[in-house]
């Protein structure tokens, strides 16, 4: 495609997103579903865009979908840039109703996402009725730079990007064991004990983060006879009785067929991570659905930590 020059007049500014999509999600056909739009609409948008500007925005391949070239790639940047300028100006314009409604996206650690954030949210949702929100509890990596949420709540910090960044909690994890097996062993009195038992625990070369190896930094030599990417398949496999399983307190506490196996001498804290792209933290909903997430894990910090075995809500709690 050759490059010419291009007046703002040949521009359709609305033909920016379906670019957007489409750089996120790098197929036509999921763009066209997040739009409510068919592949052939998609496909039609794009290629009034390129030959509006000129130049190849995408190389199509059969494996790895539309990939931005060089050109689409420096056109992504501006691309967001006015579309988080043209949220904000909406925002300031429309009135305190507007502001206080749209969609979120959050991503999250799966068994934190599941058993926490979720029922969290349920409750943000009926305070702030015009804010829908998707939850993404999901077992890997949840990318910003790809939209794929507005919000993460991670393991481990992002080292770089423009995002806005806090340290979320701490979290308490535990070795636990169902009521049925212990009742079948000896009773287990030290640290030492515990490698003579079967364990389950994670695949150790498809965890998505070193964080989650807890089996092998604090028991090394402990035999894992069942294992899965799943925390929560963890979880319910240990309640058949049959292993012991390092899992969150804020998991496995509040379930009375699961024993703390040696809960002072053996736990692991961890912490979780929330950040944001800059061009998104002013956004009031981002704003709002962040400093709720912090109030409620501020909240539940004695169930983060193993010291309660209840979640409470905010506005619920006496």
């Amino acid at each position: 495609m050759q490059k010419h020059l291009t007046s703002l007049s040949a521009l359709n500014w609305d033909d920016l997103k379906f670019f957007l999509e489409v750089a996120r999600t790098r197929k036509a056909s999921s763009a066209a579903r997040r739009l409510g739009v068919d592949y052939t609409t998609v496909s039609r948008r794009i290629t009034s865009l390129e030959t509006a500007l000129g130049t190849l925005l995408f190389e199509k391949s059969r494996t790895s979908g539309f990939v931005l070239t060089a050109e689409g790639q420096a056109l992504l940047t501006s691309a967001e840039s006015i579309e988080s300028t043209l949220h904000m100006a909406c925002e300031q314009v429309s009135g305190t109703g507007v502001a206080l409604s749209g969609h979120v996206r959050m991503g999250c650690t799966e068994g934190f996402g599941s058993y926490f954030i979720t029922p969290q949210l349920s409750h943000f949702t009926q305070r702030y009725p015009a804010i829908s929100v998707d939850i993404l509890p999901l077992p890997h990596f949840i990318s910003l730079s790809r939209r794929e949420a507005d919000i993460v709540i991670a393991l481990e910090r992002p080292e770089h990007g423009a995002y806005v960044c806090c340290k979320l909690c701490d979290y308490r994890l535990q070795v636990y064991a169902s009521a049925d097996y212990l009742a079948r062993h000896p009773s287990i009195t030290s640290s030492a004990q515990l490698n003579a038992h079967p364990f389950i625990s994670y695949v150790d070369d498809l965890a998505f983060s070193t964080e989650l190896l807890y089996l092998q930094h604090l028991l090394p030599t402990a035999n894992a006879t069942l294992r899965s990417t799943s925390v929560i398949a963890q979880y319910m496999a240990a309640l058949q009785g049959h292993g012991l399983a390092i899992l969150p307190c804020f998991l496995a506490a509040g379930d009375s067929r699961l024993v703390p196996v040696l809960a002072e001498e053996v736990q692991v804290t961890r912490q979780f991570w929330m950040y944001c792209r800059e061009d998104l933290r002013k956004l009031k909903r981002i704003t709002l659905l962040w400093d709720y997430i912090r109030e409620v894990t501020e909240l539940n910090r004695p169930l983060l930590l193993g010291q309660a075995p209840e979640m409470l809500f905010a506005g619920a709690h006496p």
